[in-house]
């Protein structure tokens, strides 16, 4: 889709917009019209029926005087009465006139946008077909009569991004062996159990890396902090400071993972009251055969065992990093701040935009697979849109697109489900029950994720023409140790939203600190898989992000988005072979078996459930307690704040006046976990049934709903 066609649907969109606020407007002013016509039209009659008491008892007493004033009096009221309603007639059809014109005008103003805008698009359509077939036949003689390198044949690039876990966490302990990008035998670099290790500041003794993970953090509320502050303190130790400045990253010797975990247990239960278990887990790393699925591909393909983060923060930015190749100096988790002041309805802009802007330009096909219904991805500027021509499919439809021979996305972006997101008020458990690998959540459900994808991609008609990135956006606090390298700042504006000055020391999630984005961060898992790679390739090319970017734009000719994408190393080289292998594994091991699984239903969100939900949140929010506690205590994650924006933005696609607003001012209102829990449990409804509650309730739906909380034992019209 290109620019031309996207500010024609923004035009029809500010159309139908404005035009449905005439709507309104017109409709409530006329209806206040009226309802005071029939004020007007009481108070005439009353003015009347006192002036006729009046006048009987002002009429003289002896006849015939008494006889014509009665007379008289009689008839002045009967005028009276009849100029009353004659006004009142004439009151109410000015207005009943008055709001179906202004409607009309409303109404043809926006069939005019949309006739305007068929117009218009015809015109897009038509500059695109010239415009992209001219591109590509440039591309094709350039193609001919270069004398470079010949690139490799892939027509398809799937990336699926997880979360939140370091790359000893997941694969310190896997011994793999292979060969270099040169063909020479070579290890993994990955951990050694006598020698990594961090102090326990608590009892003072070493902590080693050890072969004995859990498939998730059980039993805790809050995962280890891995915000900006709380990054800065596992690289860098408790007493390092920031300084704002170019190259002011303090020196890095991965002494404070154990510091930082038990700094965000002190943290969390100085808010909240709970307990953590030991921070010495995030010191616990998976063996091999705890992930079957992730080892067999790593073993099968390439493993990029110097792949690290873009920044050392949070999930939202290293996230952009990979679309954009900057965060837009976004440094930390959203704020509410962040957002509603520059990004609630438009999403995070960038300068030179993303690689789905940088696609549309080079007329190169793209989709994003969500398999949650608030995708991260959204929240950039201009994804309502895309979303309008169709570029967001349910991940349901992944394996059943694939396999249509015509497949023509040639960049595919997976999300996985992050979790019960609206359910959870807790803080970030809402994690839970997804299958993005987050640490709250079982790391099983991811790997059966990616087995998902790798089989039907490789059991797909385009299997010899694909390429499969899988890597992950953070560390999530889990320990590695090799300290990442500086980094090349984007050189753009900064753009996400609200910044000021930071004095130094350790900032609190949320807070924006002026980085200045010339630092890596923690080093994740990475594996590239295509069959144009050699088996058991590990790759020790220091990567981030934007190397698939790189990657991306080199494959197709493109030019790079920032500094950072145009200094980072591609994986090209790894797609040594002439021709696919066609030895690569069709199926893969099946997941191993967790003992202690956590209890979710993935098919827990009917209406009904979502309802009933939202009832208990409302009486939550009204009594001021919520499971044992005080609903003010519930603050607000960076993820409930980040989640709901995508659920907003959602909204906002097909909201009109006046839901638009009230939609608006509620996300505004979030002040506590309870707030967040209704409005994305409201969202839900609107997105998944078509409920939304913002509008008025006709007294026959409003009956279904008192009928549907009787029958869940719920006070009648909670619900509603």
């Amino acid at each position: 889709m290109s620019t031309c066609t996207k500010w024609v649907d923004q035009l029809v969109i500010s159309c139908k917009n404005w035009s449905s606020k005439i709507d309104h407007e017109c409709t409530t002013w006329a209806d206040e019209g009226i309802n005071q016509c029939d004020r007007e039209e009481d108070q005439g009659y009353n003015a009347c029926a006192r002036e006729e008491d009046q006048g009987y008892k002002d009429c003289c007493d002896w006849w015939p005087c008494s006889w014509v004033c009665d007379a008289w009096t009689w008839i002045s009221n009967i005028v009276c009465v009849a100029w009353t309603w004659i006004s009142h007639v004439v009151c109410v059809a000015w207005h009943w006139v008055a709001k179906w014109v202004c409607k009309a005008f409303a109404w043809i103003v926006q069939a005019i946008c949309v006739v305007f805008s068929w117009a218009f698009k015809l015109v897009c359509v038509a500059w695109d077909t010239i415009r992209c077939a001219t591109l590509n036949l440039t591309k094709l003689l350039a193609s001919l009569f270069s004398k470079e390198k010949r690139k490799p044949k892939i027509e398809h690039i799937f990336v699926l991004m997880l979360e939140n876990r370091s790359f000893d966490h997941m694969l310190g302990f896997s011994g793999l062996t292979g060969v270099d990008i040169h063909g020479n035998p070579t290890t993994s670099n990955g951990v050694d159990a006598t020698v990594q290790n961090n102090i326990n500041p608590v009892t003072g003794n070493p902590v080693f890396v050890n072969p004995r993970a859990d498939f998730q953090l059980a039993n805790i509320d809050a995962d280890p902090g891995h915000e900006f502050g709380h990054t800065l303190r596992s690289l860098c130790g408790e007493t390092a400071n920031y300084n704002p400045t170019p190259g002011g990253y303090p020196f890095i010797n991965n002494s404070g993972f154990i510091q930082n975990a038990l700094k965000s247990e002190q943290d969390y239960n100085a808010d909240n009251s709970t307990t953590y278990n030991t921070p010495e887990r995030i010191m616990n790393c998976f063996d091999s055969r705890q992930l079957p699925i992730l080892n067999t591909l790593a073993k099968e393909f390439a493993l990029c065992d110097n792949w690290f983060s873009s920044l050392p923060g949070p999930t939202w930015p290293n996230r952009f990093f990979l679309l954009a190749a900057t965060s837009g100096g976004l440094d930390n988790s959203p704020s509410t701040l962040d957002i509603v002041s520059s990004t609630t309805v438009e999403g995070y802009r960038f300068e030179n935009g993303n690689i789905f802007d940088l696609l549309d330009e080079h007329c190169i096909d793209w989709k994003i697979f969500e398999g949650d219904e608030f995708p991260v991805s959204f929240a950039m500027n201009g994804m309502n849109l895309n979303a309008l021509q169709g570029r967001f499919k349910d991940f349901e439809d992944f394996q059943s697109e694939l396999a249509e021979p015509g497949f023509k996305e040639k960049f595919v972006f997976i999300e996985p489900r992050y979790g019960a997101h609206n359910f959870d008020v807790l803080g970030p458990g809402d994690f839970t029950c997804g299958n993005s690998m987050h640490p709250l959540d079982d790391v099983i459900r991811g790997e059966k994720l990616i087995k998902k994808v790798y089989e039907t991609i490789r059991n797909s008609p385009h299997w010899g023409s694909s390429l499969l990135i899988i890597t992950f956006d953070e560390h999530g606090g889990f320990y590695d140790h090799v300290a990442p390298p500086a980094a090349v700042p984007p050189g753009d504006l900064i753009t996400a939203g609200y910044r000021k000055d930071y004095e130094g020391g350790h900032p609190k999630a949320g807070q924006p600190i002026n980085f200045q984005f010339d630092q890596l961060g923690v080093r994740v898992p990475a594996l590239v898989i295509s069959p144009f790679t050699r088996k058991g390739v590990i790759d020790h090319t220091t990567y981030d992000h934007t190397s698939m970017l790189a990657t991306v734009e080199r494959l197709f000719g493109m030019e790079h988005l920032t500094h950072r994408d145009k200094a980072a190393n591609d994986f090209l080289h790894l797609f040594s072979s002439t021709l696919p292998r066609t030895d690569a594994p069709t199926t893969l091991p099946e997941a191993a078996v967790n003992p202690n699984p956590l209890p979710c239903d993935d098919d827990d969100e009917t209406e009904d459930t979502l309802l009933l939900k939202r009832s208990e949140l409302r009486i939550a929010r009204k009594s001021g307690r919520y499971k044992d506690r005080r609903v003010d205590e519930f603050t607000p994650t960076s993820s409930q704040v980040g989640f709901a924006q995508v659920a907003l933005l959602k909204i906002l696609q097909t909201a009109t006046y006046p839901e638009r607003v009230e939609w608006i001012e509620q996300y505004k209102e979030i002040r506590t976990g309870v707030d967040a829990g209704i409005f994305m449990t409201e969202a839900k409804l609107k997105l998944k049934y078509a409920i939304d509650l913002k509008k008025a309730v006709n007294p026959l739906d409003r009956a279904n709903l008192r009928t549907k909380d009787k029958g869940r034992g719920q006070e009648p019209g909670a619900g509603i």
